[in-house]
């Protein structure tokens, strides 16, 4: 059955170009992401302002001088700070047995897709649903974002407080979706105010032995 998602603003051609610009940006910062920012540059140039400065914002930042001092960012900011976790699941049901659970299904709208995730890769990092979302099944990548809303926009909070370079990249996903609702809006307040459940066991059910955050994405 089809996902019942709402209609976006922008065209279907904006959001695919949006999503994987956004999704490689937002991996971890090596030599062929380096070797793309010309690529990645003309394509958020040719976006609506709204969804394409940020994108900009975040290449020219990866464009200075110093790998080393990037990827270190990088790591600082996405892998060592609960807030600035990657992996949306997370924030909806931290370490929880609910967590095994929201990754299961979330393989399985891969897998009815037709997509088949590497060993090593979690199905919520926002880098594998922004480019499933784009070049597999956009209905559907869709419905995984906004189920997993409050989670993003408590990161894209986060990184904006935290003054990330890659904050950029986060806020133009965040502008290809609908406004928040206000449930939404509880559940930011609440994540802000408790953060995400810890509770450490179930969790290998999954068939994933460590899902704290790690480096990753597609």
């Amino acid at each position: 059955m089809t996902p019942k998602v709402p209609a976006l603003k922008y065209s279907p051609e904006e959001i695919t170009a949006a999503w994987q610009c956004a999704s490689i940006l937002l991996d971890y910062p090596d030599e062929q992401l380096f070797s793309r920012l010309d690529l990645l540059e003309e394509v958020a140039a040719s976006l609506p302002a709204r969804i394409g400065t940020g994108l900009l914002e975040t290449i020219q930042y990866l464009r200075r001088p110093g790998v080393a001092q990037t990827q270190s960012q990088y790591v600082d900011t996405f892998d060592t700070r609960r807030r600035g976790c990657l992996f949306l699941t997370y924030f909806s049901n931290g370490e929880t047995r609910k967590r095994g659970l929201a990754l299961l299904r979330i393989k399985q709208v891969y897998a009815r897709a037709g997509l088949e995730l590497a060993p090593e890769q979690l199905p919520d990092h926002l880098c594998v649903v922004l480019e499933f979302g784009a070049l597999t099944d956009a209905k559907a990548g869709l419905k995984i974002i906004l189920d997993n809303r409050a989670g993003l926009e408590l990161l894209r909070l986060h990184l904006r407080e935290t003054g990330s370079p890659w904050t950029g990249a986060i806020e133009s996903v965040c502008s290809t979706l609908p406004l928040l609702k206000g449930k939404d809006h509880e559940i930011v307040a609440r994540l802000i105010a408790e953060g995400p459940a810890d509770e450490q066991v179930g969790l290998d059910t999954y068939g994933m032995p460590d899902l704290a955050p790690i480096q990753g994405g597609v």
